[in-house]
């Protein structure tokens, strides 16, 4: 009784730990393949699967409380945002003229923002400063590309000084 038992949970870590390796493994060539693409549009659509690879990753390492893991996975994300971001408005720098790579970044942006919001709800307290800047980092960088996307048409309107009045 006792010997099936242990050979079952033995197959189960098993499975567990293979699974660990082929996910990490995945991760580690959607990291590669992202790091090589040297074109804007291209890199925007590597980070798309990169970035669900790693939000799994860091669902997996949250379950087994390792916060510590879901840490480097996250500022590893930011990172990736950031590389993407700089290498579009290099290439392409008119968002208004060559919007979808910025339009499709922004939307991955929004989910990864969503990813870490949820993740610091559960994480231990002493790896909240640090997804915290995380997460600051990934709002500028969607502020900034809002602000690409959506220039300010007209400038502020000046106030106009009143007319004084004359004295009787």
């Amino acid at each position: 009784m006792f010997g099936s038992r242990f050979w079952i949970a033995a197959c189960a870590l098993s499975c567990v730990v293979c699974g660990f390796a082929s996910g990490a493994d995945r991760l580690r060539e959607l990291q590669d393949r992202f790091d090589k693409e040297a074109h804007a549009e291209a890199k925007v659509k590597a980070l798309e699967k990169l970035s669900e690879a790693q939000f799994e990753a860091a669902g997996k390492a949250g379950s087994l409380s390792d916060f510590v893991a879901v840490g480097f996975i996250f500022e590893k994300y930011r990172d990736n945002v950031r590389a993407a971001l700089d290498l579009l408005k290099q290439q392409e720098p008119d968002a208004d003229r060559h919007p979808g790579g910025y339009r499709h970044l922004e939307l991955q942006l929004r989910r990864g923002i969503r990813e870490v919001e949820d993740t610091l709800l559960v994480v231990a307290p002493d790896m909240r400063p640090p997804l915290g800047i995380v997460r600051k980092d990934l709002l500028d960088m969607d502020d900034e590309l809002i602000r690409l996307l959506f220039p300010r048409r007209t400038k502020d309107p000046q106030k106009v000084p009143s007319v004084p009045e004359e004295k009787q």
